[in-house]
């Protein structure tokens, strides 16, 4: 009996961390989006992608904060939980916000446990390399799935210099694998690959048994994840080398908005068939 496809494939429950190793183990590739709320995780849901990642980008695009450092878990907790409402097939993973993990493994634990318990999310996701290994041991002998994030990891932006490629050169790249190999030998379920050259990401999905996600990473990688409001054309300024705009909704909600404007202004709406007798 041929295995079922991950993507559209599980109806009747929850994608787990295992079907995603079945689905690296067999050559099929998957998307992933983020979602911060319970409209926009029913359409993903329904649309079949199997991990909706509730991202500390949810600072940016929902709180409007110039970078990742400032959102707190007290912001984001209620984020998954709405999420994780929308949704009744796809795995929802948690991002854990910057400060609330790299102090020692028991606040990571504590930080986790509250997005499980208060979020009901099915997995957290965390970044760094080696220097995070104890964390994520911590977390995977809890019974915590752990993804893990190295390459261009946006919390750490001020010790990286700025948004930039990471992994380049014999000696970037090796340092880059190594977290890979730590991070799996930690027990990660998957690991983000972000802004990292292609053939470094490639080198990596080889070398790691576990899933690899690309976000800015090239097309080796075992999936590949995009914030929903960088695919669908909502953000505003020019958007990521690496993101592709399937959609322009920014447009499409303006002029939605001023119909509306002029439509009341004119005395249009609402009509006869709006009204109650």
């Amino acid at each position: 009996m041929p295995e079922t496809p991950l993507y559209g494939g599980v109806t009747n429950r929850r994608v787990t961390i295992r079907d995603l190793q079945a689905a690296k183990d067999r050559g099929e590739r998957w998307p992933m989006l983020t979602a911060y709320d319970y409209s926009t995780a029913r359409v993903f849901d329904g649309a079949g992608i199997p991990v909706l990642l509730v991202g500390d980008s949810a600072a940016n695009v929902i709180y409007g904060y110039d970078t990742t450092v400032p959102v707190t878990v007290d912001e984001l907790v209620p984020l998954v939980r709405a999420v994780v409402r929308g949704t009744s097939r796809a795995l929802v993973v948690a991002d854990l916000p910057f400060g609330s993990y790299q102090a020692s493994p028991q606040q990571a634990l504590e930080s986790a446990t509250r997005f499980m318990k208060e979020g009901r999310a099915q997995a957290v996701k965390l970044e760094g390399g080696q220097r995070v290994v104890r964390q994520v041991e911590a977390l995977v002998a809890a019974g915590i799935p752990v993804m893990a994030h190295i390459g261009l990891t946006p919390q750490s932006v001020n010790t990286l210099g700025g948004y930039r490629v990471q992994g380049r050169g014999d000696e970037g790249a090796h340092r880059l694998l190594q977290d890979a190999k730590a991070l799996e030998h930690a027990g990660a379920f998957a690991v983000v690959l972000e802004v990292v050259p292609s053939e470094v990401a490639a080198q990596v999905t080889r070398a790691l048994h576990v899933p690899t996600i690309g976000i800015g990473a090239g097309p080796a990688c075992d999936a590949q994840v995009l914030v929903w409001q960088d695919m669908a054309g909502l953000r505003s300024g020019k958007p990521a080398k690496f993101v592709k705009e399937y959609a322009q909704l920014g447009d499409l909600l303006r002029d939605a908005a001023s119909r509306f404007t002029d439509e009341v202004r004119s005395g249009v709406y609402p009509g006869p068939e709006h009204e109650y007798h």
